[in-house]
């Protein structure tokens, strides 16, 4: 009588990945729900939600997501499509695409940035890489 409709994306609310400090990773993650980073990266990421990058994380390579707040260390290249917030102690280096920035004072940003016009979400394919709808 009643059926369930799945909806687009509210499978993952609510769950969170987490890497601890202390924890290296040298790699590509592939991740549909949100990140949490305190540990280290070398490698790609790309996600449909948000990652955080906490203040003892750092990320080493490219990252291509939906939304992002960046308190550590990254390094290479990001892909925003919504909003990319960065913290007063963050230190961003590299090439940075968002379609919306916001910087704290303090932060230090040595980066090129492209302001997106208009962004497709992150979307997951059966293979496990990242593309844009």
């Amino acid at each position: 009588m009643f059926e369930k409709v799945k909806k687009n994306g509210t499978e993952q609310l609510g769950k969170t990945n987490r890497i601890v400090e202390g924890t290296s990773i040298v790699g590509d993650i592939v991740s549909k729900a949100d990140f949490r980073l305190d540990g280290e990266l070398i490698g790609n990421f790309t996600s449909q939600g948000k990652i955080v990058i906490g203040a003892k994380g750092s990320v080493k390579g490219e990252i291509i997501c939906n939304n992002a707040d960046i308190e550590g260390v990254f390094h290479g290249k990001i892909k925003v499509l919504e909003i990319l917030n960065i913290k007063s102690t963050a230190q961003i280096h590299g090439e940075v695409a968002v379609g919306k920035l916001s910087i704290e004072p303090g932060a230090d940003f040595t980066a090129t940035c492209t302001m997106l016009t208009h962004s497709n979400p992150v979307i997951m394919l059966e293979d496990g890489k990242g593309t844009e709808e």
